[in-house]
């Protein structure tokens, strides 16, 4: 067996020998690589298609065809001198070169690392140099992103790049090459076999100001992750994904769990909800899972009918916190909805079935999946009790290896093999966990800590609220106040601070969680998953760049 080059630098965490013993032993973790997995499961059905959605690179074919061209790329990079172990990036839309680039690299053994195809320069130059990057395929420009302009910039202080691919119709610079010429060697016959406890995977995850943080992923853990997922989502259409194939939702979603279960691959390069509920009626494909924003924004789109309800009538929500009002919505309009919790660390933590009881589906995220182990514990580090709140440790066979950062795994993991999750949750009597909020989303007013996510949920049942983001703002007399950002539906009637106040009192929100500000916006700030980066709205209420109506 091939073993991978040493990740230098990288903060991998010693898993625990108990743990590694058990997770063997029950058949959780497999010797099989992330290359094997792919190619097997086309094997077993290569005349599927994939289908490819944009106004720029559209593209129809089968996953023979891609495999094919997969397994040449493969060869083209290993010819170049790259080989298992070393790091193969791309940032590219939801296009089919992101497939070939993401399988050519797990056919190779290579460690894979998607960049999100809207990272800029900053960020771009960060994953180059900590992940130690040696080829990157990237695109030439896509809406307003020049992403040679952005390489430019970056790629001197990367020393470890030694292969830069561009996709697209223009002239390619003379430190790189066209992509299509990865496709001109014969291919490779053969996945690579490598450790399967190796990195497989590194998959870059933002959420605070400082640089996105490089979590690491093992063929085992991955694998793990493909096939819990497989098992969780059953008797659905086959899927259309809008989450960008750079994050780790959409690559999930999008180029490898069609492969394991053996359905259609759909994508679309740019989440129009219009394009996206027309592309449902033409290829008869359900669309709208995950974070609630996907959802939300067909379900309000104008040209949602029943036909698309019932292509839709089976969905799976998490990535974001999930309303009870969007669960009810749903409910009311003959949807089954599901709840589930995860983190690109620890993927599929917490999840249930549409067989539960719907009070369980719609008001919990579920309970520990297979495999996975939970722990609430209070600021002292002990066990809270049923019904009380605790920060959530989790661990399990689809839980990362550890960040890129070791300072980020010192921090984030024990000699036990526990995640702090940095997440706020309750376990009921029956062992449902449902999330109340994020450590550092917690106001403290005057002295009194007020949950966040507590008068979100609240908003959201403001007729015509569509979406609300509640933040600390900074607070001279009481140290932080309560801020709703709120977005509202199109068409309704614009509401004040006084509206909104009116509503929560005859609601019975306690008057101290009360907004004490209210700014009205077109549009919430996003990570690639579709959750609201509550950083950039702090960060506008400390600053005065408010993105007012």
């Amino acid at each position: 067996m091939m073993s991978s080059r040493k990740s230098e630098g990288w903060g991998l965490r010693v898993i625990p020998q108990e743990l590694t013993d058990r997770y063997v032993d029950t058949g959780w973790w497999r010797d099989d690589t992330v290359g094997q997995m792919i190619a097997g499961a086309i094997g077993e059905r290569p005349e599927l298609t994939v289908k490819i959605r944009s106004s720029v690179r559209p593209w129809t074919g089968t996953f023979a065809d891609v495999l094919g061209a997969a397994c040449r790329m493969a060869a083209a990079l290993r010819a170049r001198g790259i080989g298992a172990g070393d790091v193969v990036a791309f940032q590219l839309p939801n296009w089919i070169e992101a497939a070939v680039s993401f399988w050519a690299a797990a056919l190779l053994g290579a460690v894979v690392t998607p960049i999100v195809h809207f990272y800029g320069p900053k960020e771009v130059g960060y994953i180059l140099r900590r992940t130690a990057v040696r080829a990157l395929i990237t695109a030439d420009r896509f809406g307003h992103q020049d992403y040679i302009a952005a390489l430019e910039e970056v790629r001197a202080g990367a020393p470890s790049l030694e292969l830069v691919a561009v996709v697209g119709e223009g002239p390619v610079p003379s430190w790189a090459i066209p992509f299509d010429r990865l496709l001109d060697c014969e291919p490779v016959t053969e996945p690579a076999v490598v450790d399967p406890s190796s990195p497989a995977l590194v998959a870059y995850t933002s959420g605070t100001t400082a640089d996105p943080k490089g979590v690491v992923h093992s063929h085992r853990t991955i694998g793990f992750e493909i096939r819990q997922l497989a098992a969780m989502q059953t008797g659905n259409p086959p899927l259309l994904v809008g989450a960008p194939v750079g994050h780790a939702i959409g690559m999930l979603s999008g180029l490898l769990l069609p492969v394991w279960k053996g359905e259609p691959i759909s994508l679309i390069d740019v989440w129009n909800p219009g394009a996206v509920l027309a592309a449902m009626l033409e290829d008869r494909v359900a669309s709208g899972s995950g974070a609630t924003y996907f959802l939300t924004s067909l379900l309000d789109h104008p040209d949602c009918t029943t036909e698309h309800l019932k292509l839709m009538s089976r969905i799976g929500l998490g990535g974001s916190p999930v309303p009870a009002a969007v669960t009810e919505r749903m409910a009311a309009l003959g949807i089954s909805a599901i709840r589930s919790y995860g983190s690109t660390e620890h993927p599929s933590t917490t999840g249930s079935r549409h067989e539960e009881p719907e009070a369980k589906r719609h008001y919990t995220d579920g309970r520990p999946l297979l495999g996975v182990e939970l722990r609430l514990v209070d600021e002292d580090g002990h066990d809270v009790a049923s019904g009380e709140r605790g920060e959530i440790l989790s661990r399990g066979p689809d839980c990362c290896i550890g960040y890129t950062d070791a300072a980020l795994t010192a921090s984030g993991f024990d000699a036990e093999g526990w995640f702090a999750t940095g997440d706020i949750g309750v376990l009921d009597e029956d062992g449902y966990l449902t999330i109340v909020d994020r450590k550092k989303d917690i106001i403290i007013r005057g002295g009194e800590n007020i949950s966040a996510l507590e008068v979100e949920e609240m908003l959201m049942r403001i007729p015509g609220v569509a979406e609300a983001a509640v933040v600390a703002a900074p607070d001279e007399r009481l140290g932080e106040r309560v801020c709703a950002f709120v977005r509202l539906t199109e068409g309704s009637t614009p509401v004040d601070l006084a509206d909104v106040r009116k509503q929560l009192q005859d609601a019975g929100l306690a008057r101290q969680k009360w907004p004490e500000e209210l700014e009205l916006v077109h549009e919430l700030p996003r990570t690639p998953s579709g959750k609201v980066k509550k950083f950039v709205l702090r960060d506008q209420l400390h600053s005065g760049q408010l993105p007012r109506e």
